[in-house]
């Protein structure tokens, strides 16, 4: 069967410039649409998945085992953890045990207003001991030194400092922030990439437990070495007065992960309805300039190309022009929001365009090329030859 020349396909693609802007505008915004969405909905996914570490246990209040914010066990609890529990990972004689408090909080910098009615900042405020950098090898102190108890210094992760513009230039003359409009001295930056800890801030777990009126701590997380999941349990179930759940820190990001798949879902509906509306417009942008040009599908028929080469010249034209927005707006796409952080409930992610992204907008751009072709070419090849030559479309 004897093709059109593909040059032919590009050089119809400038014949009307209007068309040109209105379909390769509508491929661009989908392509942009589409990785945006596939973009956010893998990082918030990978971000709480990779929040659990292999190997640790998370001791919560019974009953509170889908919520560390709503769990309240007795700050004792670590320390009986430490004595009655063998086969935990220890360094130097000193157990691999976090005393934790996570509390949402309000926090922004001092120099900045404060903000009007319900517009407050919440971000996840985490009550530690030294011990916790210990027991999330995620998290590592990048630039500055750890807070000292009883002088409101605190730690922020890295994408949190990206928000309150902090950066280790200029660190040292960072401002002030304010927690729950409590003045804190940041005194370093927290390097945990990919993870819920790089959007959060950290204080010593005794001056929030003043800041929130608290006597109870959230949660003590344990590092096992020779120990399992089963010894744990075991341990809750003998100690009822504790009132303990035991969960494996993984297991426990893995269901929280499965309780955002409702925002995930409805990040990729949003997208799509918007997506579509752009789909539309280019496709009847499509229809519209190869409607016009039924008497030319004629000559080239007349000429001795088969309606299969029409066809396929078309859709490469097609294709062509929609390529003409996609692939200047994948670039864009990656520019702009490879590495930037979203905000969730959890703390903050950074959306990484990787290559199921960079696939995802590239299919739903050749998507669009090629279901846009298909009817209004169909309908034009419909046409009896004699009829369609004596058109007066041009």
């Amino acid at each position: 069967m004897k093709f059109l020349p593909l040059h032919y396909a590009a050089r119809n693609i400038g014949r009307s410039p209007l068309r040109l802007a209105l379909t390769a505008g509508g491929g661009a915004i989908v392509v942009f649409l589409v990785v945006s969405a596939v973009a956010s909905v893998r990082a918030l996914d990978r971000g709480i998945r990779a929040s659990g570490t292999v190997g640790n246990v998370m001791l919560l209040g019974a009953g509170s085992e889908e919520s560390v914010e709503r769990s309240e066990i007795s700050a004792s609890t670590p320390g009986v953890l430490a004595a009655s529990i063998r086969g935990m990972k220890s360094l130097g004689g000193a157990a691999f045990i976090s005393s934790e408090l996570h509390v949402p909080l309000p926090l922004r910098r001092a120099d900045q207003p404060a903000p009007t009615g319900n517009a407050r900042d919440l971000v996840m405020v985490r009550g530690v001991e030294p011990s916790a950098f210990m027991v999330h090898p995620q998290a590592r102190l990048s630039t500055g030194r750890l807070p000292e108890i009883g002088r409101a210094e605190a730690l922020i992760g890295r994408s949190l400092a990206a928000r309150l513009d902090v950066s280790d230039k200029n660190f040292a003359s960072a401002p002030e922030i304010l927690i729950d409009d409590i003045p804190f001295t940041v005194t370093g930056i927290i390097d945990a990439p990919g993870v819920a800890i790089d959007g959060e801030a950290w204080v010593p777990i005794s001056d929030l437990l003043v800041l929130t009126k608290r006597q109870t701590i959230s949660v003590a997380v344990i590092s096992l070495d020779s120990a399992d999941i089963g010894d744990i349990e075991m341990f809750a179930a003998q100690r009822p007065d504790l009132e303990l759940a035991a969960i494996d820190e993984p297991a426990y990001y893995a269901g929280l992960a499965k309780f955002f798949r409702p925002v995930q879902i409805l990040i990729a509906v949003s997208a799509l309805i918007v997506a579509l509306g752009a789909m539309l417009g280019g496709l009847n942008a499509l229809d519209a300039a190869f409607a016009s040009r039924s008497r030319e599908i004629a000559m080239l028929q007349v000429l001795g190309y088969s309606r299969a080469a029409v066809v396929a010249n078309l859709i490469q034209e097609s294709i062509i022009t929609v390529a003409t927005g996609a692939i200047p707006a994948l670039m864009i796409t990656v520019f702009l929001l490879d590495g930037l952080g979203v905000r969730f409930s959890m703390g903050i992610f950074s959306l990484r365009v990787d290559a199921a992204c960079v696939a995802s907008g590239l299919a739903a751009g050749l998507l669009l090329g090629l279901i846009g072709s298909l009817p209004p070419t169909l309908r034009c090849l419909r046409s009896d030859i004699p009829s369609a030559l004596k058109s007066d479309l041009v």
